[in-house]
């Protein structure tokens, strides 16, 4: 067993992290406790890791433990990479402060944009969230998790490409995956399995390239290549203009009387830039 404590500058507000992620029924929290497990996977060794917060918004401090010192140094690397630690928030903060988002950004202070734990799961994600609500989301992931991927110390982990790449359509459908969605998470597996995708490697790649490569695979669209550069890979200037909830927060923002056009949002965002991503998730915050 062993423990490390981390301290960042602030301002970071991990009890919203934390009340972001309650509704999932795969997350491992205590909000009273201020806690949370991870899944993490450094090579082919799985970990689960326990992040409790010991500070406060503007002066945050975190201890991370795990069970096993094997792996220590590139699970506080992968962690701190997870929670987004070595993002100055004070610096995205006073660049909102001077735009429309002002209010927004005073209301939600120091929520950060929190990585999914697997990169892989990630994108699955991206397909299995697609046009159904938050709820069901979480339903599907959950069922799909539990069927095939495995757990550690109570924290569940995603199934690997190998064993996805595996899986029938069939063996989908019962947990009330459709078809086409089924065929869509198989063939992604199998682009890592068999055609050599790397995830890991498109961290070190620009948007434009990731997009180029994922958008090849069938069923990736433009939307779910923008929600795993966001939630995947932690991109700082991502806007999705086809998202639904980001219409709706600059409807209620602007007090519009319908969505705003492609057109409209590509004029508001212009003060945003180099923070989108930011704006992105302090509007779906500002609509929660």
């Amino acid at each position: 067993m062993w423990q490390e404590t981390i301290r960042i500058d602030g301002p970071y507000n991990f009890d919203s992290v934390l009340e972001r992620h309650a509704p999932d029924p795969l997350k491992v929290l205590d909000l009273a406790k201020r806690t949370i497990r991870v899944p993490v996977v450094i090579h082919d060794s799985s970990h689960a890791v326990q992040v409790t917060a010991a500070g406060t918004i503007h002066e945050p401090s975190f201890i991370v433990s795990g069970n096993s010192d094997a792996d220590k140094e590139a699970i506080i690397h992968r962690i701190a990479e997870i929670f987004q630690w070595n993002v100055s928030l004070a610096n995205v903060h006073d660049h909102f402060e001077k735009t429309d988002l002002k209010e927004i950004f005073d209301s939600f202070v120091g929520t950060p944009l929190v990585l999914d734990f697997d990169l892989f799961g990630s994108l699955l994600k991206c397909i299995i969230h697609q046009q159904i609500n938050m709820k069901f989301a979480y339903t599907l992931t959950e069922r799909f998790v539990k069927t095939f991927g495995y757990e550690i110390d109570g924290v569940w982990f995603f199934p690997q490409p190998e064993t996805t790449a595996r899986l029938t359509v069939e063996e989908l459908r019962p947990l009330q995956i459709s078809g086409r969605k089924a065929e869509y998470m198989i063939g992604i597996a199998k682009e890592i399995v068999e055609n050599g995708l790397d995830l890991d490697a498109s961290k070190n790649q620009s948007d434009e390239e990731v997009f180029e490569r994922l958008m090849k695979i069938r069923g990736v669209g433009r939307w779910s290549v923008e929600n795993f550069l966001l939630f995947g890979l932690g991109r700082p200037n991502l806007f999705p203009l086809a998202d639904i909830g980001i219409q709706n927060a600059i409807k209620k923002l602007y007090q519009l009387e319908k969505k705003p056009t492609y057109e409209e949002m590509e004029q508001y965002k212009q003060g945003w830039e180099p923070y989108l991503s930011y704006a992105s998730l302090y509007l779906w915050r500002s609509i929660e």
